[in-house]
């Protein structure tokens, strides 16, 4: 047993044993989705959906913080380094704060306009949230140095222990069920932080970062979060104007029917986990990173042809299993929304790529087809088979674009050399 565990860590790289990992946690919250729409049903899922679009959102938020780290982890000579990571600790832990306390100072308004049965379930989630800035900065510096196996196991940590907590609350406790999760949230948190080296941070380090430094820093971080702004807006404004629309059963359909399609996405943002350190190598190393790009498209195209075909031929079956019969109604819109989010998972990684490679354009197209989404539901939402359309064709057309960007920079960048020669 021994000698094969050991084998086994011989032929496995750190860059396969993440992806091994992340498939775990991505499976272990779509477990953690999937029991709570079964044991809720449709109307108390609905709830659930809101706290659950809420840790997406703030998840994409924190991302600024992750993909900064990481990008600039990997680039600092180590006296810079800790000036940088304490610097970004600090930025962390305040704006966490600032958040937390709006949702906290919000609460009431947020259940007006969601249409929750609680104001309580927002108030524990604005405790949460400076806990989950501090834990992404963490990752971000785990991601830049490949420190995959550490990285690993913060994400297990936290997909664990919010699974294993929640449903255990649900189980003992006959109180209202968008409160346990949110505590579940909130717990699973302070899990995700470990391991984290607490002596190594120093919110009073003074050391300059550079001027040439700082204006790197403060360009990227810029442009990170308009582009996770972008992926909020594309990822989760469709569940929120839904339950703001529809009626609390719809949207509790809706939010499954959501979950089953975004399985592509959640596939796709492992890839992106190791698509950013990468390429930035590959390109301080002189070398070409179009094939590690069209690469990781063609897995990602692979993997959506698979579930839009296991969806459109067997949608009532994939529901049943998932969710119940109680879901039954949004069977034969599944394919559809696997469509439409797939397109996304295909732009993003093209968005992901240019960003890495500090060409910010294709950043911009998906900011502006991402309003143009809202712009469409909030147009168009008589039924939601409406609101699923209307994705799907802001999705077409960003794809379009970004292959369009992605064709003339590459002939552009094929004619560099012969300039030289």
């Amino acid at each position: 047993m021994i000698i094969a565990i050991s084998t086994f860590k011989k032929r496995v790289s750190p860059e396969q044993l993440f992806m091994l990992s992340a498939l775990i946690v991505n499976a272990g919250n779509y477990a953690y989705n999937l029991l709570l729409g079964r044991i809720l049903g449709p109307k108390q899922f609905a709830d659930a959906a809101v706290l659950i679009t809420f840790l997406l959102v703030l998840s994409f938020v924190a991302m600024t913080f992750q993909l900064v780290t990481a990008k600039f982890s990997a680039s600092f000579t180590t006296s810079i380094y800790l000036s940088f990571i304490s610097k970004m600790y600090k930025n962390a832990l305040i704006t966490g704060i600032i958040l937390g306390a709006l949702i906290i100072v919000f609460a009431s308004q947020l259940q007006i306009i969601f249409k929750t049965s609680t104001t309580s379930m927002f108030i524990i989630f604005g405790i949460g949230t400076p806990l989950y800035f501090l834990m992404s900065v963490n990752r971000g510096t785990l991601q830049g140095q490949s420190k995959l196996k550490l990285l690993s196991i913060t994400y297990q940590l936290e997909m664990l222990s919010r699974l294993l907590i929640t449903l255990g609350l649900i189980v003992l406790f006959k109180i209202e069920s968008s409160i346990l999760i949110a505590i579940g949230i909130l717990v699973s948190f302070a899990f995700g932080l470990k391991p984290i080296k607490l002596k190594a941070i120093s919110f009073k380090k003074n050391n300059s970062l550079g001027l040439e430094n700082t204006k790197l820093l403060q360009h990227f971080f810029i442009i990170t979060a308009f582009y996770e702004l972008t992926q909020i807006i594309i990822n989760n404004s469709d569940i929120l104007l839904v339950k703001h629309y529809f009626e609390t059963y719809d949207a509790g359909l809706y939010a499954s029917l959501a979950l089953i399609g975004r399985i592509v996405y959640f596939i796709a943002w492992m890839f992106v986990m190791l698509l950013l350190p990468s390429v930035i190598k590959l390109k301080k190393e002189g070398k070409a990173t179009t094939p590690i790009l069209v690469k990781y498209i063609g897995y990602i195209i692979a993997i959506s042809f698979v579930i839009i075909f296991g969806c459109l031929c067997f949608p009532k079956l994939v529901v049943s299993l998932l969710f119940g019969s109680s879901y039954l109604a949004i069977a034969p819109l599944l394919w559809k929304y696997a469509l439409a989010t797939s397109l996304f998972a295909i732009s993003n990684i093209f968005a992901y790529y240019y960003l890495s490679l500090d060409k910010y354009v294709p950043v911009i197209f998906s900011g502006l087809f991402g309003l143009l989404q809202v712009g469409l539901i909030i147009c168009f939402h008589d039924s939601l088979q409406q609101v699923v359309t209307m994705q799907i064709i802001a999705m077409v057309l960003l794809l379009a674009i970004q292959m369009v960007f992605f064709f003339i920079d590459y002939k552009r960048q094929c004619k560099i050399p012969k300039i030289y020669t």
